[in-house]
Parts: structure tokens; sequence; C-alpha cells
């Protein structure tokens, strides 16, 4: 169980996956790429790329500290192309394989000291209700590596989404509950599932998160998009009780507007206007999805200080 947060009244908000102006990078690289070179000189690469990507990570979780940034959100393609059916590889693999790792389980120990959450947020491919069972395999090799990883770095959180209807909601919800039961007990204990904004609401996936246990993430802007016959102060309530450590939401503002042309497309920055009152007091992690990433944060966080004191 996390602690209490440290941030405004008791609410921890997160950083997502990069940075605008800080130069903190994570590399990443292609198949395309890999596919043209040797092996050999192939692993060498990845090698160099997951361990700057671990050296990234250590500063990115000390820029939130310095900033009091509760949680930071680790790209899933933290270690590149790891389980690519062609360019994948195992930690041994690699040479510098062990040093990796290890710095790795450093970021963890930063994370733990300094009461810092991280999450992982799988890429759109990881859809485990879909009715090919190449791409349900392929996504629970997603989960199962990201999950080793969280397990150096500390996180506990790796959130997905419902998937897609296939025009069925339930049966599509049941084939999502059956795959839960083959992945690993780190990937279930971890596990998360998000209200989206084009198919599956709040009020779709709460019986699923109850049936499973798995934690429902909130996410208001979604819900926006997306309305179901529960208010937003309803499915607050409601996703609350789904968690069973600190509970962890989204939020962002509409690019142009809620009377925009898209709502969905996220803006900047956070619109105080669009922070929900009834999460003022709550002890909760609220990941600030904005395309001007620590910017969008550190604004955010002075807009609340403003409104709540």
């Amino acid at each position: 169980m996390k602690k209490k947060p440290t941030s405004q009244n008791s609410l921890r908000l997160g950083l997502c996956c990069q940075f605008l102006e800080e130069p903190i990078q994570f590399r990443n690289t292609t198949v395309k790429a890999n596919s043209s070179m040797d092996r050999p000189a192939a692993l060498e690469k990845l090698s160099r790329l997951c361990r700057e990507n671990a050296v990234a990570l250590q500063a990115a979780l000390e820029y939130c500290v310095a900033h009091d940034i509760g949680c930071f959100r680790i790209n899933s393609q933290i270690l590149p192309l790891k389980t690519h059916f062609e360019c994948g590889y195992e930690m041994n693999d690699l040479p510098e394989g062990k040093k990796i790792v290890s710095l790795f389980k450093q970021c963890g120990k930063y994370a733990r000291e300094h009461d810092l959450r991280t999450s992982f947020h799988p890429d759109q491919f990881v859809v485990l209700n879909s009715p090919r069972p190449d791409v349900v395999e392929r996504s629970i090799a997603e989960l199962e590596y990201q999950a080793k990883v969280a397990e150096w770095v500390n996180t506990d959180v790796i959130n997905i989404h419902g998937g897609g209807a296939y025009g069925d909601k339930q049966n599509a919800l049941k084939q999502f509950a059956k795959n839960l039961r083959r992945l690993s007990k780190r990937v279930r204990s971890r596990l998360t599932v998000e209200n989206d904004d084009t198919t599956y609401t709040p009020s779709d996936l709460l019986p699923l998160c109850r049936e499973t246990g798995i934690p429902l993430v909130y996410d208001v802007h979604h819900h926006r998009c997306l309305p179901d016959t529960l208010s937003i102060e309803e499915a607050t309530n409601e996703a609350l009780t789904t968690w069973d450590r600190e509970p962890l939401f989204h939020i962002s503002s509409p690019l142009e507007g809620w009377q925009g042309p898209k709502p969905q497309r996220h803006h900047d920055f956070i619109s105080i206007k669009d922070f929900p009152h009834c999460w003022e007091g709550r002890e909760l992690t609220i990941e600030v999805e904005a395309k001007a990433k620590e910017l969008a944060v550190l604004k955010f966080k002075g807009s609340l200080k403003r409104r709540l004191g």
C-alpha cells in the first residue's frame, strides 16, 4: 500500500512518459533498422538503447522528486522491441544485460525511498479480448514483459483498455475476463482497466472490475466524451471501491474545447475547470495527459494550489 501522497491536498500528480523541454530522452529503434543488422550487432545496439533508457529513467525520477511530481508513467518501449517475434530478446542475450537490470533495480530503489509512484500504459496493440489468437498471444507476452520490468522499478499499475466490442460488448468482456486467467500473478497484481472514449464506459467496465478484482482507472475526459448513466461523482465513487491500493485516475482537457469538432483530442495543458470538485481532498494519483508534458503538470499543480489553498 502506498503512503499518503505529499502533494497538494493529498493529490499525487503524474507525468506521462516524456518531457517537452527537459533534456531527458528515451531511445527506441525500428524493426526495419534492427532487421538490417546482423544479430550480434543488433543486440549490441539494443543493449546500448536499454542502458541509455535506464539512465534516462533515473533522471526522470529525480526530476519528478525535485519538482514534487508524485508519479511517472514509464514508456512501454523502455526495452525497445523486447517482445517482437523476430527482433525480440531476453536480457541474458544482451552484452550488458545484467548491468541493465541492475540499473533498473536502482531506479526502483530510488522510487521506493522517495515514495514516487510509477506506472505503465501498454500500447494500443495490447488487446486481451481480440478474436485473433495471435493478437492475444502477443498481448500476453507484452504484459508479461512489462510486469517483469515493473518488478525491477517498483511499479504497481499496468493499465490497459477494455479492447474492442466486436459486435457484442458483454461477450467481449467475458473473453477479457477469461484471458485474465492466462496472466501470471505479477501481471494480475498490477493490471488495471480504463474506460475509453469510443467503446467502454465506466458502467460497462465496473461489473468486470468487481468480478475479477481488476481496479478501474477512471478517465474523466473519456467519460465526458463517452457518457453513460453515471455522473462524474458517481463514477468516481464507484471506481474508488475497486482499488486495493492508492487509486489512479486520468485527466486531460479538449484541444478545441468541449464544443469543438473533436473533443477527444488532448490540449497542451489542463484547464482547472476540468478538474472535478468531487476529487478534492481525495488520496489519489492523477496522471496528467497533456501534450506540454512536464510544463503542463507544473502549471496544473499551481492551478490546483490556487484553487484548493
